[in-house]
């Protein structure tokens, strides 16, 4: 196969288990799936690169563009293997990242447990400077007070250094004050400030984004020039873009720069590809779900366009409970993730009930069926026991599964301390796995005001498809749809991504004193900042210009975002801001307050290239049936029992085909397995979509 001038696009995706590839080739899609090297990542990256390309014929020279998102940067948080780091802020405000918000989010819960602070009480240094809420400086900065502190941090043998000062995001001259007085007497020190990383307002979050930027800086700076040096090395003399938590693409460069940006990279890229699924079916209610090796990610997407937001969390310490994590303030896809995936390890607590993740084997040592040194029973052992797995097939046939080792660790750790087998072990694990993220997926729809029954799922990542099924069965959801490539959905994900940024800033208008010409600077600040990142990647683009305000009733302590057009605004124009929110807000909550002023507090502008286009698909209906020739015993959770369930290869099923379940639709980097409560057709695109019958 010759190259033919067709463009060559890479995406590759590290996750916690499994590193994805997915390579395009025109029309053409191959893909690669390699178990995550954790000494090495960029390694991995290079060993699924080759074999992807070896399917396609092509060689590291003929790639054009490389598209990567990774979870380095979330685990590094999330482990605490980040850089050594000291925080510079006000005098006075030394304990913000310790003392928090002081809500408590159990309220009843006397040995509450928060997260640590990345930086410790010993390594926060402060300086006597104030800037008011308005930008003016209060007291200016003492040169010599500033020299001794650049001293005492470069005596302290810090890697990496976070400024976060009151009011910074009004006025950011003080910290960039203070970061040229460090790279002045130390020009290789990592410095991060937090009125380029995290303009906004309210200072625990804003000062914890700093200082988790600062914390993986210097690692991922290390890996990013790695992995392109390994790729040079390798003869691929071409671009390399990462993927944002936002969903858009940003230059290396970039990136290395804004790192906390990296947080939701990989998840982001599977919700883009549910979108452009979704656009392709015309679907307007979606449930993105991506259940890989270490995680499960739920997201919705309305009108093909994922739910966002400004803020997340990152290692919460209790499941599910805002406000017990780590803050992050920056633009993300909005989801909901659990430590529920396919490496995720089972165990029995004190109430003798089977209890699953948030550790996961990972791919070192690995689920117990890898025969790679592992003896935890795993959610992906718990599937070779149910029989959704063959054990000579994984992989496309070149990983063979343990069987006698999966069956030891699940009779061991589960079995046994609960009298039963192996296999009534392995169905308590997955009901527990269902349960538990059809509970996230309830609860997170609930926040949002949505019901589930309305939705259709699209399940993608390497164990989605093995057990979407019976999570539609359990939310009520009668529609599934497993796209081609669903094992690298992700990697597929960040092809279909524009080139984006999303820049936000804090600033404050009260709607009774509306300041047009401040609005159209703040607009024209935002806007300035995003292109450029946008044509930093893509130079030729004219950039889409989206705007958000976020707005509240004065007095209140939280706001609802409100969709603005970017351009230039006059006085009278205060009207159509009040109109905007009283429209969100009476959508949202059913009645406005009268007689409160309102207030805009926050901005976001996201400038992105034209989304890549998606083809109308008309939905095929089955038209003939699928012979079961193979069969194999597969466990059925509805009936609670083993069923020969037919074993169809996803490759052999033409447009209209359909399977009748129970059945297994193989194919090399995932399984399907519909319940007998449903049945599959073929697509014209290739999708499986799958139906409840019941």
């Amino acid at each position: 196969m010759t190259k033919d001038k067709q463009q060559v696009r890479l995406g590759a995706d590290i996750g916690g288990t499994f590193t994805d590839v997915a390579l395009e080739v025109g029309a053409e899609m191959f893909s690669a799936k390699v178990l995550t090297n954790y000494t090495a990542p960029e390694q991995g990256i290079v060993d699924g690169i080759a074999l992807a390309l070896d399917k396609a014929g092509l060689g590291f020279g003929d790639i054009d563009t490389v598209i990567h998102g990774t979870t380095l940067a979330t685990n590094a948080l999330i482990e605490r293997r980040g850089a050594h780091t000291a925080l510079i802020t006000t005098k006075g405000f030394r304990d913000v990242i310790e003392m928090r918000t002081e809500n408590r989010f159990e309220q009843y819960d006397l040995d509450i447990v928060l997260p640590a602070p990345l930086v410790p009480r010993n390594e926060r240094f402060v300086l006597d400077e104030r800037i008011d809420a308005g930008g003016k400086v209060l007291k200016a900065i003492d040169a010599a007070e500033l020299d001794a502190l650049v001293d005492s941090i470069l005596a302290g043998g810090f890697e990496s250094v976070a400024i976060g000062l009151i009011h910074s995001y009004v006025n950011g001259a003080h910290e960039r004050q203070i970061r040229e007085a460090l790279l002045a007497k130390a020009p290789e020190l990592s410095v991060s400030i937090s009125s380029e990383v995290s303009p906004q307002m309210r200072e625990f979050q804003r000062f914890n984004t700093v200082c988790a930027n600062a914390y993986v800086k210097p690692l991922m700076e290390s890996y990013l020039r790695r992995l392109v040096g390994k790729l040079q090395g390798e003869g691929a003399d071409c671009p390399v873009f990462m993927i944002h938590s936002g969903g858009g693409i940003i230059s290396v460069d970039a990136a290395i720069e804004h790192p906390v940006r990296l947080l939701e990279s990989g998840p982001a890229g599977g919700a883009i590809f549910a979108a452009h699924v979704a656009r392709r079916y015309g679907i307007d209610r979606v449930l993105s779900y991506d259940m890989g090796g270490t995680t499960a990610k739920i997201c919705l997407i309305d009108g093909a366009v994922p739910k966002t937001a400004k803020t997340f969390e990152v290692a919460r310490t209790y499941r599910f409970k805002k406000g017990s994590g780590m803050p992050i303030s920056i633009p993300v896809i909005e989801m909901v993730e659990i430590g529920a995936g396919g490496g995720s390890i089972a165990s029995i607590d004190s109430m003798r009930q089977i209890r699953v993740g948030p550790h996961s084997a990972g791919s070192e040592p690995g689920p117990a069926c890898y025969g790679r040194g592992g003896d935890r029973p795993t959610v992906t052992d718990a599937d070779l026991v149910l029989g959704k797995l063959d054990p000579d097939g994984f992989a496309g046939g070149k990983m063979q599964l343990d069987v006698a080792a999966c069956d030891g660790a699940m009779t061991t750790h589960l079995g046994d301390p609960l009298g039963s087998d192996a296999a009534t072990a392995a169905f308590g694990l997955c009901e527990v796995v269902d349960e538990n993220m059809s509970n996230a997926a309830r609860m997170h729809a609930v926040e949002n005001g949505k019901e589930l029954g309305e939705y259709t799922m699209i399940a993608f990542g390497g164990a989605a498809p093995l057990h979407a099924g019976r999570l539609c069965e359990k939310l009520g959801i009668n529609e599934l749809l497993v796209p081609p490539g669903a094992g690298v959905g992700s990697a597929i994900g960040f092809l279909r991504a524009p080139f984006g940024f999303e820049s936000v800033r804090s600033a404050y208008v009260k709607l009774s004193a509306f300041d047009h010409a401040a609005v159209n600077a703040t607009l024209a600040e935002l806007r300035d900042e995003a292109v450029s990142f946008v044509r930093s990647g893509a130079p030729d683009a004219e950039p889409v210009l989206e705007c958000t305000a976020y707005m509240r009733y004065a007095g209140q302590g939280w706001e609802v975002p409100v969709n603005v057009e970017v351009r230039d605004y006059a006085a009278a124009d205060e009207a159509v801001f009040r109109k905007g929110f009283e429209t969100v807000y009476e959508d949202l909550f059913g009645r406005l307050i009268d007689k409160l002023d309102i207030e805009i507090v926050s901005w976001s502008l996201r400038a992105s290239s034209e989304a890549t286009p998606a083809p109308a698909v008309e939905v095929a209906q089955p038209e003939r049936d699928a012979p079961r020739d193979t069969t194999r015993r597969i466990f059925d959770a509805r009936s609670s029992e083993y069923l020969d369930a037919a074993v169809v290869a996803r490759a052999d099923l033409a447009v209209g085909t359909r399977v009748r379940g129970p059945a297994a639709i193989i194919e090399d980097e995932t399984t399907t397995i519909i319940t007998a409560a449903q049945d599959v057709t073929m697509q014209a695109d290739g999708c499986l979509l799958i139906r409840s019958c019941a």
